[in-house]
């Protein structure tokens, strides 16, 4: 505890609530549209957003606790997109028993340590180029939302230029105070959204179907890997962290199945709010980063402890400020993934392609961009004759002073 004391930083604090604000006011609106394709109860829908944000803050919380590293873990965005229009194929209780089939599936491919072997393998540029182009659409909805909102986003980005030079740790929180305060004065805020609410868990015993394994499970796992875990372990990397990912994803792969009964349909790596907790706008110094892991984590069980109330309080923030506070918040992490991206010009038409690919959003057979942009730039890496990748991110952290 005296260390956590000494590395407890308000910067680090800020971040990891960005972190889950992000979470709450996007992905969890595919998580309700899933709900709603399925026509789940209200009490299934609760149990659901208590299970994956108990799930996320408990394995985020733990691992970054243990590690020292700023672990971010979410539910599975791409997972929660591909329920979209599987859900309602299936009863509830055999998409859990698809969800136990999925979560056992990861931990066996993450014990096995063949993940770890593909991360050590995955060139680093192309790794960086994956993460940049994750992070675009981020950057660029910050200026997009000018058109909608120019007063509010333009005044959180004057605050953040404004004490990136004078206080570069704070910048994030001036444009969240600056934001929430405009909000509030230009009655932006959608009161009519805020409910008072706890979440209650639901049990659901599993049954057992090839349909929903097949259609549900399977997929779910390969989403989670390549659209998740990959990504997200490319951010640890880019930001310099070695951490094996034999322990985050195993564990996350059995926080998943314990909470499955649940209504749980998977935790895992986060990408794009991890970028937020393991930039220079957490710490300056890395070593000091996880605590931005543990406040995130401790604010996803602070969501699941009070569920939808906390959730309507997001959703009740406009979307240009939300997509703003995001595009600032990313800055950093977008900059880095390019620099990275853009290092080895011998690396470099395979990274942009990847870069390309995965800024498009593309989809295709069942699967997005972020594992499209990957196989397209490993395909033209060595089309191009680089038949000996780098290991991705090896050596000290990059652009880091101890």
């Amino acid at each position: 505890m005296d260390r956590l004391r000494q590395d407890f930083s308000l910067s680090a604090l800020v971040a990891g609530l960005i972190a889950v604000i992000i979470s709450y006011a996007g992905p969890l609106i595919i998580v309700f549209q899933a709900a709603h394709q399925a026509q789940l109860s209200n009490e299934a829908t609760a149990s659901w957003i208590w299970a994956i944000s108990i799930g996320s803050g408990l394995t985020g919380l733990l691992l970054s606790w243990k590690l020292r590293v700023p672990v971010i873990t979410a539910w599975s965005t791409p997972g929660a997109a591909l329920l979209v229009s599987m859900l309602p194929t299936v009863s509830l209780a055999q998409a859990v028993g698809a969800y136990i089939v999925a979560s056992l599936l990861i931990a066996v491919i993450a014990l096995s340590g063949a993940f770890d072997k593909l991360m050590r393998r995955l060139p680093k540029a192309i790794a960086a180029a994956m993460l940049a182009g994750i992070l675009f659409r981020f950057g660029a909805e910050l200026f997009s939302s000018i058109r909608l909102q120019p007063l509010l986003v333009l005044s959180m980005l004057a605050a953040y230029l404004l004490f990136k030079r004078l206080s570069p740790r704070y910048a994030i929180l001036s444009v969240l105070v600056v934001g929430c305060g405009l909000a509030t004065s230009m009655g932006q805020l959608d009161t009519d959204a805020l409910v008072l609410e706890l979440a209650v868990p639901l049990w659901t015993a599993p049954q057992w179907s090839w349909h929903a394994i097949v259609n549900i499970g399977l997929p779910l796992a390969l989403v989670s890997l390549t659209g998740q875990s990959v990504p997200g372990i490319a951010v640890l990397r880019t930001a310099g962290y070695q951490t094996a990912a034999r322990p985050i994803v195993s564990v996350t792969a059995i926080g998943s199945l314990l909470l499955a009964p649940f209504a749980c349909h998977g935790v895992n790596l986060a990408a794009i709010t991890a970028a937020i907790c393991t930039g220079r706008e957490a710490h300056e110094n890395p070593d000091k980063r996880y605590i931005a892991g543990i406040a995130c984590g401790a604010f996803y069980l602070l969501m699941g402890t009070f569920g939808a109330t906390l959730a309507s309080v997001f959703a009740a923030l406009p979307r240009e400020m939300i997509a703003a506070l995001a595009g600032l918040a990313l800055f950093g992490a977008i900059a880095t993934g390019l620099t990275g991206a853009m290092a080895d010009e011998k690396q470099r038409e395979p990274a942009l392609i990847t870069f390309l690919v995965t800024a498009s959003g593309m989809s295709f057979l069942g699967l997005g961009a972020a594992f499209w942009g990957l196989i397209f730039g490993l395909v033209a890496f060595f089309a191009l004759g680089y038949t000996r990748p780098h290991t991705a991110h090896t050596g000290a952290r990059v652009g880091e002073q101890r």
